[in-house]
């Protein structure tokens, strides 16, 4: 049998200079000729345990995440920490057995020492670290000392041996970084604002003492979907120890109710120290005998369990292990388009799973019916580590932050690659949401070296990684690093790449060899075109940053920005004022504006002052009040418009067969690893900001959009104006609309056009029936713009030539023509926003709580076009779930949203025209 015993009980200290003398208090670790604060051995109070939440929770240290606390705390990456653990042992009880300890994640350079010998040298965050004990070795009680040394040092010790070389900007953090296989994201990163600048530290995973007579090393389940969707399961293992004790394996397939689905039981007489058995069993399943995995929306999460059991002559089980498997095939698919489109022609870059093309989206129920659409269209949002301390998030929160995900229309998470491999809970709670993972390995916008010593290392991070992950269903895509080949190309400097080798040998040699049915192996991300272009949007992924940041474009200009999978882009903004008051938490009140020290702080990415004012200042009219800046209300709009704007643009080139030109958007980012201003479409609470709600409504399974192109006053105006550029003083404008099925299906609906004037009493309605071709979009209409008659209202500046539709909101809605059901609604408004007169919209709200007192139904309704209604609580405690939010309301058009958690609280309110919330009587 095997015993597993999980050693929890740990004292840490702050390190002396001798690990011999490790008792000593009298000397003081020094940094730079100056002492530190010695820390004496105190009783971990989490396990598994970080040196910042220790020395946190014994009051050592201030919250890092509040004020300016993080630059009080800079000296904890510079010492040395010690762990140390005493456990029992009895060696009688284990007679022929094999010891092994087991460190699933130490951060990052440590050694380790038993009873006074070394045992452990570690130098890899992302490995786990095993060690064979010898039994004779151990006594009754056991020491065992992990001692943590400064990865701060370690790393710029590599560097002034092997040389500086480029790693990102000065926001990324100190580039000797690249040498040290530890989350690159600890020494700070720029996602707006930047991650912290927070040097973790200890056992940031569990620590396990096995014995055994044998046990299963490896267990390797291959689910196989065939071209005609048969499925087929094979089951390979490794054994490690004294096989001449095994007398057979039993291999047992179940299904989410415990029912057999398949058993079998296989004899051996395998004798020697150690085997790799391949192909334990192969079972060919008849139709219907086991269902697809799907991804969210597109079918049911069905999943299995494969149990592998050895056992004896007695029938006394040696070892188990159990795998939860679903049956799926995913294919990348990079292959010539038919027709060229504003690009080119090129190559798509697309995924197909179980025989389905997919624009990377997600499920969608539409909002306030019991209808439940399918929804085979994908989206998805980058990933990064949910907090600095990786030891506070539980699986709570994981499945959390997922759940959050998934009924936001995501059904793809790619996790970023310089943060970390995430625990199994992780993928174990994609595999049940129906979430796709895109999985970077740890490299990110550096010059990664690959000497001997490295590439070894890497090589063994990966093997275990791959290993671990490759039965997840939700395993979509294994890719090289992030940016590391755009920064060299935009750098332009670089003489030498050597982590090519990595990228283009290591790597994908690895995944070939420990996948089957292979997962999709892409060099890095972004990665494409002639000579590894990494900005053709012809070919591969693309990161789109030349509106927030590179070019500084208007956000207006998405929609010729895109490329054949766009992995990366975003517009940031500050998150709501409860989570801006709790990092200025004692704060004088002169810091409560959008350009005081402490906000800084939290928004620390480069030249952010330059780049809020310019989208700012192009789409909104100025403010100094902090809460109509920041929060609920410009900053998040300004997010959402522009995010919204590239969905709908980037989600329109999803063609037909041969013009499928957009195979999949991921915005960056999904979530914040400390309290911030930042990308996210989420806060560092799971606060969802108007964003995510937008979002979700661009990847519904039905979703309709429209353009607005002014007419040019004159010859020699820029050839495109997104806007009524004159001041609102334009000869007329177009409307483009379009819309997208998103089922598998042809679909009837009728298109529903309502213009309302918001200077005047006068709209107009028209109506067309549409035939929609299914998994596409397609092009509606292409009409001039409905406006007042000349002779109602003249031109705001009384000038009769110019047109009358600069105050004409255009609402676009596709209807059920049987049921009249709304399957998709979409408000075109004349911007720049700061131009508009807006209007009072007469908004009127109406709650009804039922039995249940935690579940409400608000309904709204309007007079006149509101734009992005933000619901929110008055008062204090705990956050209300919405249904949906952020909303684009229009007269004759009234929408329901659910709320959870309202406990009979009155709502408050925001929207464009009335920016500070407040409570709506």
């Amino acid at each position: 049998m095997v015993h597993r015993t999980v050693l929890e009980t740990w004292s840490w200290k702050q390190r002396n200079p001798t690990i011999k003398d490790v008792l000593d208090e009298n000397n003081l670790p020094k940094v730079a000729g100056k002492e530190l604060p010695t820390v004496g051995w105190r009783t971990a109070q989490k396990y598994p345990s970080e040196v910042h939440v220790e020395l946190m929770s014994t009051d050592l240290i201030p919250d890092p995440y509040i004020g300016f606390n993080e630059h009080a705390v800079q000296w904890i990456g510079h010492a040395e920490w010690l762990y140390k653990c005493i456990f029992p042992f009895n060696p009688q009880a284990i007679d022929n057995h094999k010891v092994m300890l087991e460190f699933q994640g130490l951060d990052t350079v440590c050694d380790g020492y038993l009873n006074g010998d070394k045992i452990l040298a570690a130098d890899n965050m992302f490995q786990t670290h095993y060690v064979e004990l010898n039994p004779s070795t151990l006594k009754s009680s056991n020491i065992l000392f992990l001692h943590f040394k400064s990865a701060l040092q370690y790393a710029k010790a590599e560097e002034a041996l092997r040389g500086r070389v480029r790693a990102g900007s000065t926001n990324l953090g100190d580039p000797s970084r690249v040498y040290l296989r530890k989350a690159q994201y600890d020494w700070r990163w720029d996602w707006a604002s930047p991650g912290p600048e927070l040097m973790t530290c200890g056992i940031y995973r569990p620590v396990l003492l096995s014995t055994y007579n044998v046990c299963i090393e490896d267990m390797f389940t291959k689910a196989y979907v065939g071209n005609d969707l048969a499925c087929a399961l094979e089951v390979d293992m490794g054994l490690q120890g004294h096989l001449n004790m095994i007398d057979k394996y039993s291999v047992v397939l179940k299904d989410s109710q415990n029912n057999v689905i398949k058993a079998e039981s296989v004899s051996t007489s395998v004798g020697g120290e150690k085997a790799n058995i391949a192909r334990l069993v192969h079972w060919d399943f008849k139709k219907d005998e086991v269902k697809l995995w799907w991804p969210v929306g597109y079918g049911d999460q069905v999943l299995y369990t494969v149990e592998l059991i050895v056992l004896n002559k007695s029938g006394i089980v040696l070892d188990a292990k159990t795998h939860r498997i679903g049956f799926r095939s995913v294919k990348l698919i990079q292959e010539p388009l038919e027709e060229p489109d504003q690009y080119g022609t090129g190559t798509t870059f697309l995924f197909e799973v179980n025989g389905v093309r997919m624009f990377m989206g997600g499920k969608w129920y539409a909002l306030n019916r019991s209808i439940q659409y399918p929804k085979p269209d994908m989206s998805g949002s980058n990933w990064i580590p949910a907090d600095n301390f990786l030891t506070t998030i539980a699986p709570q929160r994981y499945r959390a932050w997922l759940t959050l995900l998934r009924d936001g229309n995501q059904n793809m998470v790619r996790l970023w690659g310089g943060g970390i491999y995430e625990p199994d809970v992780f993928y174990d709670t994609c595999d049940e949401l129906g979430l796709l993972v895109w999985q970077d390995f740890q490299f990110a916008c550096g010059v990664y070296p690959a000497h001997d010593t490295f590439v070894a290392s890497v090589r063994k991070e990966a093997e275990q990684n791959v290993k671990r992950l490759r039965h997840h269903p939700a395993m979509a895509l294994f890719c090289g690093n992030n940016e590391d080949y755009q920064m060299i190309l935009q750098w332009g400097d670089v003489k030498d790449f050597p982590a090519i080798k990595i990228y283009e040998e290591v790597l994908p040699s690895v995944v070939e060899a420990l996948t089957d049915p292979v997962i999709p192996y892409h060099r890095g991300s972004p990665y494409g075109g002639k000579g590894w272009d990494t900005a053709d949007p012809t070919i591969g992924d693309v990161h789109q940053w030349n509106v927030w940041g590179g070019k500084e474009l208007p956000y207006q200009d998405y929609d010729k920005l895109g490329g054949r999978f766009v992995s990366e882009f975003g517009m940031p903004s500050m998150p709501c004022m409860k989570t801006i008051c709790y990092w200025m938490k004692d704060a004088d009140p002169q810091e409560f504006h959008a350009q005081s020290k402490l906000m800084a702080q939290h928004c620390r990415a480069g030249s952010f002052e330059r780049r809020f004012a310019i989208a700012m200042n192009d789409n909104f009219k100025v403010t100094e009040d902090l809460e109509t800046y920041v929060a609920v209300f410009n900053t998040q709009l300004m997010q959402s418009e522009a995010v919204g704007f590239a969905y709908q643009s980037w989600r329109r080139k999803w063609g037909g067969e041969g013009k499928q030109y957009t195979g999949g958007v991921l915005v960056w980012q999904s979530n914040d690893c400390w309290p911030v201003t930042s990308w996210a479409i989420a806060d560092y609470f799971l606060r969802p900001k108007p964003v995510y709600f937008t979002i979700a409504r661009h990847l519904a399974t039905f979703a309709v959009g429209i353009t607005r192109t002014v007419i040019k006053n004159k010859p020699n105006d820029r050839p495109r104006q997104f806007y009524e550029f004159g001041a609102f003083q334009t000869r007329g404008a177009t409307l483009d609309i379009w819309a997208v099925n998103g089922s598998l299906s042809p679909r009837s609906v009728t298109l529903e056009l309502f213009s309302v004037d918001l200077c005047s009493t006068w709209s107009h309605k028209e109506t067309h029936a549409i035939e929609m071709p299914p998994n596409q979009a397609v092009e509606l209409l292409s009409i001039p713009c409905p406006g007042p008659p000349k002779t109602d209202r003249l031109s705001p500046t009384g000038y009769p030539d110019w047109t009358t539709t600069s105050s004409v909101v255009v609402g676009a809605r596709l209807l059920d023509p049987d049921r009249g059901d709304v399957l998709a609604r979409f408000a075109d408004w004349p911007q720049p926003y700061r131009f508009v007169d807006i209007v009072d919209p007469g908004l009127r709200i109406d709650v009804e709580t039922g039995q249940d007192l935690n579940t409400s139904v608000v309904s709204l309704e309007v007079a006149k076009p509101a734009k992005c209604v933000v619901l929110g609580v008055v008062g204090d405690g705990e956050d209300v779930t919405w249904s949906d939010n952020a909303l684009d309301l229009m007269p004759g058009d009234k929408q329901v949203v659910i709320a959870r958690g309202l406990l009979g609280r009155d709502i408050q309110v925001a929207y464009l025209g009335k920016e500070k919330a407040s409570k709506i009587l």
